[in-house]
C-alpha cells in the first residue's frame, strides 16, 4: 500500500493544504462544545456574566466586601476609580452611558489582569460576595439582626433598629462578628466551588441591577454574541469540509490516472511469457476495479489518517482539561467497545475480502471467455452448459460479497448502540454530578459533545476498515504487475543498426524453450534471410514455424545460439528500433476501433493518403474499401468484428506494408485467402519488396513455391532448406506435405515451369 500511496508526490501541495484544511476543521469542532457548555453555564445560568469578579463595582461594595474579607490587598489592587483623568473623557461618557450609577455614585472597575491574577481575585471575591448575598436576603438578616439585639443594651436597641445589617456589623467588634458568621463559613466551607460561585454571580448580578445594568440585555447579548460565533466557526467547518472534499477527490483522481498509465505502461512492455502469468481479464481487472479501489480509498484517507487522530486526542485532552474529569473513565470504556466490535470483525471478514478480488478476476475471465467463443458454443449448443459455467463463478463471487457485506452490516448499528449506550451512561453519571454540584449542566453537554466526538473518530477509523483490506488487497496486486521481472530485458547501451546491411536476417544455432519448460522447441535454426529475397517456413501443425518468425520482432528471447539483425545480436538493439523495421502482419488479423484510414495508418500516423491507397492497393484490399459507402473512412469495430475474415487479414497486411520497412513477416498470413487473391497479393507484393526481406510461414504450397528459400521445419528442428524444386527431389517431409495438397501431376507441371 505504501508503495502505491508513493505516487501521491504529484499531488503533493494539494495533500498539503487538505492536511492544513483538516487541523483547521478539526479545530473548529473542538471548540464548539465550549461554546455549547458556556452558552448554557455562562449565558442562562449565570445571565451572561463570565467571572465572579465584577467588571465594575460600587465604592460601597466594595466597603462591604473588605468586611468579610481575607485578602483585602488583592481586591484594592485590582480595581480602580473611574474618573475622566482615569479612563479618558470617551471612555467615561461611555461606561456613564452603560453603568447610569457613575453619574451619583463612585464607580471602580477592574484592571487588566493576567490569568493568575483573575484567579486569584475570583477566590478572594467569591466567599465575601456569598455572605453578602446571605446577608441580602431578608429572612437571614432578620434572624441575624435579632441575635445582635439580645446582646446589646435596651436603650441602644431602638437605635439600631432601624440600621441596615451590614452597617450594623460594620460597626462591631471583630471577637463578636467571628462567632456569629462561624455557621455560614462553616457552610460556606463544605460548599462545592461549582455552587459557590453560581451563588456569588447571583451576587454580581445584583450589583449590576444596582448600577441601573439592563442584565436581560447583557445576558441576551452573551448568548447572542456566542451564537454568531458558533455560526461562524460551523461556515468555516463547513467551507473547510467541502474544500477538502473537492481536493480529496481531484488528489483520488490524479492517483488513479497515474496508476492506470503506469500499469498500462507496464504491461505493454510485457512479453508474451508475462502475459503466460496474467491473464487478460486479471489484467483488466487491476487496470479498472483495483485501481478504483485505491481511488475510493483516498477519498476517506485523509479525513480519517489526519482529522479523525486529532478529534480523538484533541477531544481526550479537552476532557482531562476540564474542571471536573471525574467521567473521562466512561470514554475509556466506550473505545474498548469499539475496539473488540471493530477487531472482531475484521478478523473475521479479511479473509474474505483477499479472495474477493480474486473472484472477480474469475468471473472475469469466463466472462470474456464466453463472449469471444460465442459462435463456437451455439455451433455445438452448449449456451446451458457456460451458462452454468458462469452462473458457478458468478454464484461464489456472490455469497463472498454477501459474508462480507453482512458481517460488515453489524458494525455500524453495533457502534451506534455504543454511542447511544455511552451518551445514557454520561446522562445518568452527569446528572448525580450536577444534583451534588459537582458538575454543571454546561459541562455534562459539552462532556457528551467531546465524548461523541471521539466516538466518532473511532467510527471514522472503523469505516477504514471496510475498505482498507479491499484496497490493501487491490494495492498489493497492482504492485504485482509494477514489480514483475520483465523477461526481455532492453540492453543498457543499445546499437545502432548497420545501414550497410538493411534487412540481413541471421539464424545461428537458435535455440530456444518457453520460461515455463524445461524441453527446446526450437534447436539448432541455422539460415540467412537475405534483402531482396523471400524465404519461406513450412512443416508440420507444432513444428515452431510461428515461434521461429516471433523471435524476430522479439516477442520471445532465444535461450542459446545467435540471432543477427544487420549483423548486429537482436539483445544489443532497442526494442523500438527494432520493431521500425520490421513490419510483422500475425496470424489471426487484428483491428482497432476506428475506421479503415486509422488502421492502415496505425503504424505511421503520418502517412500521406497517396501511399495509403498504395499499401491496400497491393494488400487487394481496395476493391472492398472502395465498395464501402464512407470508402476508407469507413468505421471499424472493436477487433473488426464488421469485416469478414479475409478482408481483416488484408488490412493487416495493408498496414505491415504502409510502414515501409526492411524486413517482412507473414506469419500464415494467407491463409484466409482465396487462392485467386493470394496469388494477385503476392505477385504485387513481389514488386514492392524488391530490396526487402520477406519472411513467409505458410500453410499452402502454392504460396511459397516462387521463393528464393524454404526452410522446413519438424518438431522444431530445421529437416531441410533450399528451393521447391531442390526440397521435392531432396526433402521427404516437404514432399509429403506437397502432396498432400496436390498430385504428383500438378507438382511436376509447376516444377517443370518452375524449372524453366
Amino acid at each position: 500500500m505504501i508503495k502505491v500511496l508513493r505516487n501521491l508526490k504529484q499531488s503533493c501541495i494539494s495533500v498539503i493544504i487538505i492536511v492544513f484544511l483538516l487541523i483547521i476543521q478539526a479545530a473548529c469542532d473542538l471548540t464548539l462544545p465550549d461554546y455549547t457548555s458556556k452558552i448554557i453555564n455562562v449565558g442562562i445560568q449565570n445571565g451572561g456574566i463570565e467571572d465572579v469578579s465584577p467588571q465594575v463595582i460600587r465604592k460601597s461594595t466594595i466597603d462591604d466586601l473588605l468586611v468579610f474579607s481575607d485578602n483585602d490587598e488583592i481586591i484594592l489592587s485590582s480595581y480602580e476609580q473611574i474618573t475622566k483623568e482615569s479612563v479618558g473623557e470617551k471612555q467615561y461618557k461611555k461606561l456613564k452611558k452603560q453603568y447610569p450609577a457613575l453619574q451619583n455614585e463612585t464607580l471602580y472597575k477592574i484592571k487588566k489582569l493576567t490569568n493568575e491574577e483573575n484567579e486569584k481575585l475570583n477566590l478572594s471575591i467569591a466567599k465575601p460576595l456569598m455572605i453578602i448575598s446571605y446577608l441580602n436576603n431578608e429572612q437571614i438578616a432578620m434572624q441575624i439582626k435579632e441575635q445582635i439585639l439580645l446582646n446589646i443594651p435596651e436603650e441602644q436597641k431602638q437605635q439600631i433598629a432601624n440600621i441596615e445589617l451590614i452597617d450594623i456589623i460594620k460597626q462591631m467588634p471583630e471577637d463578636k462578628l467571628k462567632p456569629m458568621f462561624e455557621k455560614i463559613n462553616e457552610q460556606l466551607e463544605n460548599m462545592e466551588d461549582s455552587i459557590l460561585e453560581q451563588a456569588a454571580i447571583q451576587q454580581v448580578k445584583q450589583e449590576y441591577k444596582a448600577m441601573g445594568v439592563n442584565t436581560d440585555n447583557l445576558q441576551n447579548t452573551y448568548i447572542i454574541v456566542s451564537g454568531l460565533k458558533m455560526l461562524g466557526i460551523s461556515l468555516i467547518i463547513m467551507v473547510s469540509a467541502i474544500s477538502i472534499m473537492l481536493l480529496s477527490a481531484r488528489v483520488g483522481a490524479r492517483l488513479a490516472l497515474t496508476l492506470r498509465q503506469k500499469v498500462f505502461k507496464k504491461v505493454l512492455s510485457f512479453s508474451n511469457k508475462e502475459f503466460r502469468e496474467y491473464s487478460t481479464a486479471s489484467l483488466i481487472t487491476r487496470s479498472t476495479n483495483d485501481i478504483q479501489q485505491i481511488q475510493n480509498l483516498i477519498g476517506m484517507l485523509f479525513r480519517v489518517i489526519v482529522y479523525a487522530p486529532i478529534i480523538g486526542i484533541g477531544g481526550f485532552l479537552r476532557v482531562l482539561r476540564q474542571s471536573d474529569n471525574s467521567m473521562a473513565w466512561i470514554i475509556g470504556v466506550a473505545i474498548l467497545a469499539i475496539l473488540f466490535v471493530i477487531g472482531t470483525l475484521f478478523i473475521i471478514a479479511m479473509p474474505k475480502f483477499k479472495s474477493l478480488q480474486k473472484l472477480i478476476d474469475k468471473v472475469n475471465l469466463v466472462a470474456r471467455e464466453i463472449l469471444t467463443g460465442i459462435p463456437v458454443i451455439r455451433a455445438f449448443n452448449t449456451e446451458q452448459k457456460e451458462e452454468n459455467r458462469f452462473d458457478g463463478a458468478n454464484k461464489e463471487l456472490t455469497k463472498t460479497d454477501l459474508f462480507v457485506t453482512r458481517a460488515m452490516s453489524f458494525m455500524m448499528p453495533s457502534l451506534m448502540l455504543i454511542m447511544n449506550c455511552i451518551s445514557l451512561l454520561i446522562v445518568w453519571v452527569g446528572a448525580h454530578g450536577v444534583d451534588n454540584g459537582t458538575m454543571q449542566v454546561g459541562n455534562m453537554m459539552a462532556f457528551i459533545q467531546y465524548t461523541m466526538q471521539i466516538v466518532m473518530s473511532f467510527l471514522m477509523i472503523s469505516m477504514m476498515s471496510i475498505i482498507l483490506p479491499r484496497a490493501s488487497v487491490s494495492a498489493n496486486r497492482i504492485n504485482e504487475v509494477l514489480n514483475t521481472e520483465e523477461f526481455i530485458k532492453q540492453s543498457q547501451n543499445p546499437k545502432t543498426l548497420n545501414p550497410d546491411k538493411k534487412g540481413l536476417v541471421e539464424f545461428k544455432n537458435v535455440g530456444f524453450k518457453y520460461p515455463d519448460s524445461d524441453e527446446e522447441v526450437l534447436s539448432d535454426i541455422t539460415f540467412t534471410a537475405k534483402p531482396g529475397e523471400t524465404t519461406a517456413i513450412i512443416g508440420s501443425t507444432g513444428s515452431g514455424k510461428s515461434t521461429v518468425v516471433n523471435l524476430i520482432p522479439r516477442f520471445y528471447d532465444i535461450t542459446s545460439g545467435d540471432l543477427l539483425i544487420d549483423g548486429i545480436n537482436i539483445k544489443d538493439i532497442s526494442n523500438n528500433d527494432l520493431r521500425k523495421i520490421v513490419g510483422f502482419v500475425p496470424q489471426k488479423g487484428v483491428l482497432f476501433s476506428g475506421t479503415i484510414e486509422s488502421n492502415i495508418k496505425y503504424g505511421n500516423p503520418k502517412l500521406s493518403d497517396e501511399k495509403m491507397i498504395e499499401a491496400a492497393q497491393i494488400a487487394q484490399a481496395e476493391e472492398f474499401i472502395e465498395a464501402k459507402p464512407l470508402k476508407y473512412k469507413e468505421p471499424i469495430a472493436q477487433g473488426g468484428s464488421n469485416v469478414s475474415g479475409g478482408q481483416k487479414q488484408r488490412l493487416s497486411i495493408a498496414r505491415a506494408i504502409a510502414i515501409d520497412p526492411e524486413i517482412l513477416v507473414f506469419d500464415d498470413s494467407f491463409s484466409a485467402l482465396d487462392f485467386k487473391t493470394d496469388s494477385i497479393l503476392r505477385a504485387e507484393l513481389s514488386k514492392k519488396t524488391k530490396d526487402k526481406t520477406v519472411i513467409i510461414v505458410a500453410q499452402r504450397i502454392n504460396t511459397i513455391l516462387n521463393a528464393d528459400q524454404i526452410i522446413v521445419l519438424e518438431d522444431g528442428k530445421m529437416v531441410g532448406k533450399g528451393t521447391h524444386e531442390q526440397l521435392l527431389k531432396t526433402n521427404e517431409t516437404y514432399r509429403q506435405i506437397a502432396l498432400s495438397q496436390l498430385s504428383e501431376e500438378e507438382l511436376d507441371i509447376k516444377g517443370g515451369n518452375n524449372h524453366e
